[in-house]
Formats: C-alpha cells, sequence, structure tokens
C-alpha cells in the first residue's frame, strides 16, 4: 500500500508543481527521490559491492540516470536532426512559405484550421513535433490577432496540429510511430487502413471542440491582447512554398523507403538529408547560418532533456513494487487485448509524461506478452502508438511545458486545459475508435 501510495504522491507533485512553473530539470529527479524513499529503494550503491546492482537498476541514482542516460543516447540524434530541420524551415522563411500558402487557400476566417492545418504539415513532413510550434508560432500569433481571437488557445491549436493525429498515424516520420518498430519488427505504416480513419475521426472532433472551447471564450467577451514581444511576419522576402515542401517530402519519402533496409537508422538518414536538402534550395534565404544552427541544438537539447527528465522519474517508478502491480493488473484487464495493451502504455506515458518514453518503458513489459497471446504485431503497434498520445499531455509533458510556457509564453492555469481537451480527450476517444476498429477486421 505504501508503495502505491508513495508512487501516485510522486506523480501528483510533479504535476501540480508542474502546473506552479517548476522546473522538471529540478522537478522530476525530486519527485523520483520521494518515490524512492517511500519504496525502500536505496539512495546509491556501489555496482559492484552489491548483488544484482551490475546492471545499474536497483538504487534511486542508477535508476533514474539509467533511464535519463539511454533515452538520450537512443533518441539524440532524431531529436537534433528533427531540431535542425525546424529551426532551418524557421530561419529560411520556409516554414512561414508553406504556411501563408495554407492561409492563403482557407483565408484568414479559418485562423484556428490554418494554424492546425499548417502545424499538420510540418510535423507528418518530418519537422519534430517539438520544434514544430517554434515554427509555426509567428504565423499563429498573426492570424489569432487578425481574426481577434484569445491568444490562450494557441498552444491548444498548435497541439491539436503536432501532437494528435499526425504524431502517431501511420507513415509519420516521427518517433512516436518509430519507437514500436524495434519492439514488433513492424513498419511505419502498420495498421495503416484503421490510422487514415481515426486520424480523420481525431482531426474533426479536436477541431470541432477547440472552435467550441474559443467561440465560448469570444461570447464572454475575450479577445486578442497583444504584446511588445509579438514575432512580426512578413517583414523579410521568402522562398516559393514548393521549396519548404520538397525538404519536407524528402523526409517523408526516404524514411518509408529505407526503413527495411536500415530500420531505425532510417530516420535519421531521411532527416540528415532533409536538413540538407532544404539548406540547398534555401541557402539564400539563411540571413544567419550560425544562429540557425546553435538554435537547432538547443532546441533539440532543451527539448530531449524535458523528455528524458520525466522518463527518468518513470525509470525509478518502474522499480516500485507498485509499477509492477499496475502493469499486472493491466495485462490481466477482461475485455479485448488491446485494451489492455492501451491501458498500459496510455497509464506509463502519463507517469512518464512523455509518449515516447512511455512507450520506451512500455513496451519491453508489456510487448512479449500480448505477442505470445496471439495480437496482431501491427493492430498492437498502431494501438500503443495512439494511446501512448493520449495521457502523456499531462501537465508534466516535456512538449506542453515547453509549448505553453517557453513559446507561447502563457501559464499553465490559463491555456493548459484547452490543450487537455484536444492532446488527453481526443487521443483517448480515437484509441478507443482504433480498438473498435480492429475488432471488427
Amino acid at each position: 500500500m505504501l508503495s502505491l501510495l508513495g508512487l501516485l504522491t510522486g506523480l501528483l507533485l510533479l504535476i501540480v508543481l508542474t502546473m506552479r512553473g517548476v522546473n522538471l530539470f529540478i522537478l522530476a529527479p525530486l519527485c523520483a527521490l520521494l518515490v524512492a524513499v517511500t519504496n525502500g529503494i536505496p539512495f546509491w550503491q556501489l555496482a559492484a559491492a552489491t548483488p544484482g546492482l551490475a546492471s545499474g537498476q536497483s538504487d534511486f541514482v542508477h535508476g533514474y540516470m539509467n533511464g535519463f542516460a539511454s533515452f538520450v543516447s537512443s533518441w539524440f540524434l532524431m531529436f537534433l536532426l528533427g531540431s535542425l530541420f525546424g529551426k532551418l524551415m524557421e530561419h529560411t522563411g520556409a516554414a512561414d512559405a508553406v504556411a501563408l500558402a495554407i492561409i492563403k487557400k482557407l483565408g484568414k476566417g479559418h485562423a484556428v484550421a490554418a494554424v492546425v492545418l499548417a502545424c499538420a504539415v510540418l510535423t507528418y513532413g518530418g519537422v519534430s513535433v517539438f520544434v514544430v510550434a517554434f515554427s509555426a508560432y509567428p504565423m499563429a500569433v498573426s492570424l489569432f490577432k487578425d481574426a481577434n481571437l484569445p491568444r490562450r488557445f494557441i498552444p491548444a491549436a498548435l497541439g491539436l496540429g503536432s501532437v494528435t493525429f499526425t504524431m502517431t498515424s501511420a507513415g509519420s516520420p516521427e518517433i512516436q510511430n518509430w519507437i514500436p518498430i524495434q519492439y514488433l519488427k513492424t513498419s511505419p505504416y502498420a495498421g495503416w487502413e484503421v490510422s487514415v480513419v481515426v486520424a480523420i475521426f481525431m482531426a474533426a472532433l479536436g477541431y470541432g471542440l477547440l472552435k467550441k472551447m474559443i467561440n465560448k471564450a469570444v461570447t464572454q467577451g475575450e479577445y486578442f491582447i497583444g504584446r511588445d514581444s509579438d514575432p512580426v511576419v512578413g517583414e523579410r522576402a521568402l522562398p516559393h512554398p514548393l521549396l519548404g515542401i520538397i525538404p519536407l517530402l524528402v523526409v517523408l519519402v526516404l524514411s518509408n523507403l529505407l526503413h527495411h533496409s536500415l530500420q531505425q537508422a532510417a530516420l535519421i538518414v531521411a532527416l540528415a538529408a532533409g536538413v540538407l536538402c532544404l539548406y540547398l534550395l534555401n541557402r539564400r534565404f539563411v540571413q544567419n547560418l550560425d544562429k540557425a544552427l546553435n538554435d537547432g541544438v538547443t532546441g533539440a537539447l532543451l527539448a530531449i532533456g524535458n523528455t528524458a527528465a520525466v522518463v527518468g522519474f518513470g525509470s525509478v517508478a518502474k522499480l516500485t513494487p507498485a509499477f509492477d502491480q499496475i502493469v499486472h493488473a493491466v495485462v490481466a484487464l477482461p475485455g479485448p487485448e488491446l485494451l489492455g495493451a492501451a491501458v498500459a502504455v496510455s497509464v506509463i506515458a502519463g507517469v512518464t509524461g512523455s509518449a515516447s518514453g512511455g512507450q520506451v518503458i512500455a513496451l519491453p513489459e508489456i510487448a512479449p506478452t500480448y505477442l505470445e497471446r496471439g495480437v496482431d504485431a501491427e493492430q498492437l503497434h498502431r494501438v500503443v502508438a495512439i494511446s501512448s498520445g493520449a495521457l502523456d499531455s499531462l501537465p508534466h509533458n516535456g512538449y506542453v511545458v515547453t509549448t505553453i510556457r517557453a513559446i507561447c509564453g502563457e501559464s499553465h492555469h490559463n491555456a493548459y486545459w484547452p490543450v487537455a481537451v484536444v492532446t488527453v480527450l481526443v487521443p483517448l476517444v480515437g484509441t478507443l475508435l482504433a480498438i473498435l476498429l480492429f475488432q471488427w477486421i
């Protein structure tokens, strides 16, 4: 009982204090330490002198740092190349060009749809979800200002286009769609028929709910309030939109063409090719290459650091008896096997505050069990991917913290609840729909 109470208390503190603005690099290890203390996990022991510690998994320091470091070592190149790609899209103006082309087609009266669609194009084209918001935020501010819509809904619009129906869809080059491949031996297109239906459903549902919330706020008298720090759009020459779309297609095509021969490395090659293509096509629009590269590296370190910090918390949680009890209880849930897998991944993603981190921790535990039970690997891949993008978006999620605070300059109090509706509720419903559709196939 104490084990479960300690785990839940640590998680609750992590969520509440994140809502209050505490830095994740400080907060996550402290909350993990609370979990360790309440579960009798030693603070630190010499691996060589202690039986069972050779793998560095049985004390707080080794457990936390192993989770933190292993996530960084596995995914740093993807984060780095994705961030460089995103920053070059931003610094060359290619992201603005693509977004403006979409806006021109939709019209300024569809400000919310334009922001969502621009983020969706960038995300599905290979720009990391952690940096899409950096690229799309200036466009979003301009559009919301012209439409006089409350700016506290900008994070939700960015999130809907970035971390819902695109991030976990079949064919997406985002890591959340690629992590299951190494455990299930599937492809990025696993379960694509159902994925298409679910993606369309999630996009429509999320957009409808977001528009309803915004219209209600406007009716109650809310409006756009400008800031001196607001970015200005349209003051420099931009490349043709095709010069921004071509690199996106390069990433998307190469990541899938090379998958069978290179596996996970295919995404690294595709992103590297995308960065090179983007630079060569748009180099005359680069005003300061050093700044673009430095910003890309900084963005990658911030994104992967925030994510790894909460993955470390999840790694300590994994050492507790309560974690094993939760996993066993979930795996034994009655009903469709896919439902148990979805609940397990979603809960662990919620504990870690990360879709990718939740998958990395959950899949080694549950994948062998469900495959032995005869669950179709492609169906499991798609359900795992979609469900990982639900409870991961609790307040302590690295993407949520970065987007709300660092990019949009909002507080969790003002901006989080609309984000929760479109990035937690909508993926949960989408997961249930995917399970139902797979049962009918």
